[in-house]
């Protein structure tokens, strides 16, 4: 199973102790979980582990000084930026020293001024020796480091490197990793709930060659999917044809092709669902009868007779019990009037609409201009996004009407 990790930017930061050595081990951990990282270091720290190997494995530069005093051309390492890029922060090891400096505030290193820059959540590993670990002001240390809202990853017991046996080792790098990801899916508002999002065209067969379908590549809705995995939620994503890949591993990809094989689907997951967001660009018609051959051409008009396909939305709307259902409007014309009509005849709780009149919104772009319309037929409009931050406005609505 993927890692929650996965995408994630890793800010690690490495201080002089021996269990130095295994941030080695972390980092590939981390890399192999799908993350970026990069590493900065206490100076000392080279001591215990070269920034080569760290380097090398995070395929990112290592920092360990605000500039090279070797090169009088060298660029400032800015740990404004270190502790801005990062979406977490982790500290291992953590040494006593280390420890008690970010408590106060010192930041005579690039470590510790990082760390002070640093908007995202901040774990740190201590380790030390078992009487430094029990030392009063160090868990007074622990203690206050924990009000700032810093994690800390609890030392393990064993061996330590004075020879006594005790708590003060650092957890070890599959532990830290484990620690992390059980963290952040505790704290995710969709954890434990099952979202279901239907995203791309359906294409409907008229001989073995040809078919009728749309513009959608389904990108609207992988990025929804995207979204809500990242929430902690588990994501059934039933795709039509497209050309885009779907790379996050806590995302059930069902494909389909054509209408009928979506709402199949559809109705094998939508009990069982929270939350279904229908942004698939489904055919409203199909050919009525399908030629096993492929059509040949004749001087002679050709007609298909067409017939109507399961209206998969107005199903789950007729159907649906707690579940949270939202809808997409692409409009040309009357477009509020038209969604808000959609929204009545279809049940939803939300309904997301395009227009093809604003540049830049529909089909095929990686951006899109949305409005937001709830049950009470309160709206909200947003300006032209891309549809990944598209995605985070519509869960961030999601979950504001939910817990309302």
């Amino acid at each position: 199973m993927a890692s929650i990790l996965g995408g994630k930017k890793i800010l690690l930061g490495v201080t002089a102790g021996i269990a130095a050595y295994k941030t080695a081990s972390l980092v590939r951990l981390f890399i192999k979980s799908g993350a970026q990282v990069k590493v900065v270091m206490t100076p000392a720290a080279k001591d215990f582990v070269t920034p080569l190997t760290l380097s090398t494995l995070s395929k990112n530069p290592v920092n360990s000084s605000f500039y090279d005093e070797e090169d009088e051309n060298a660029e400032w390492n800015n740990h404004v930026e270190l502790g801005l890029w990062a979406d977490l922060m982790i500290i291992a090891p953590a040494t006593a020293n280390t420890l008690s400096k970010m408590s106060t505030g010192n930041s005579d290193n690039l470590l510790l001024a990082t760390y002070l820059s640093a908007k995202c959540p901040v774990y740190f590993a201590p380790a030390m020796d078992l009487d430094m670990y029990n030392h009063p002001s160090t868990h007074e240390t622990f203690k206050k480091l924990q009000e700032f809202g810093n994690i800390m990853i609890p030392a393990e017991s064993g061996e330590l490197a004075s020879g006594l046996v005790g708590q003060g080792r650092m957890a070890e790098p599959e532990n830290i990793v484990s620690f992390i990801e059980a963290d952040i899916l505790e704290k995710l508002p969709l954890k434990g709930q099952k979202v279901l999002i239907t995203a791309g065209p359906t294409y409907e067969a008229i001989d073995p060659v040809r078919f009728i379908g749309n513009h959608s590549t389904g990108r609207m809705g992988i990025e929804l999917a995207s979204q809500a995995a990242s929430l902690g939620a588990e994501v059934t994503l039933v795709l039509g044809p497209s050309s885009l890949t779907v790379d996050h591993g806590l995302i059930n990809v069902v494909p389909v092709v054509n209408a009928e094989s979506m709402y199949e689907a559809v109705e094998k997951e939508f009990e069982s669902c929270d939350i279904a967001i229908a942004s698939a660009a489904v055919a409203d018609y199909r050919p009525k009868n399908v030629s096993d051959q492929k059509i040949k051409k004749s001087d002679s008009s050709f007609a298909i007779e067409l017939e109507r396909t399961t209206d998969i939305l107005k199903w789950m709307g007729s159907v649906k019990k707690e579940q949270f259902l939202v809808g997409f409007a692409l409009e040309t014309q009357n477009e509020e009037e038209n969604a808000k009509a959609k929204l009545k005849k279809k049940n939803l709780d939300l309904i997301v609409l395009n227009s093809l009149n604003d540049k830049g919104a529909g089909f095929k772009g990686k951006t899109n201009k949305v409005t937001l319309i709830n049950h009470k037929m309160e709206i909200k409009a947003f300006d032209l996004k891309t549809k990944a931050e598209v995605a985070q406005d519509i869960f961030n609505e999601i979950n504001t009407q939910r817990n309302a």
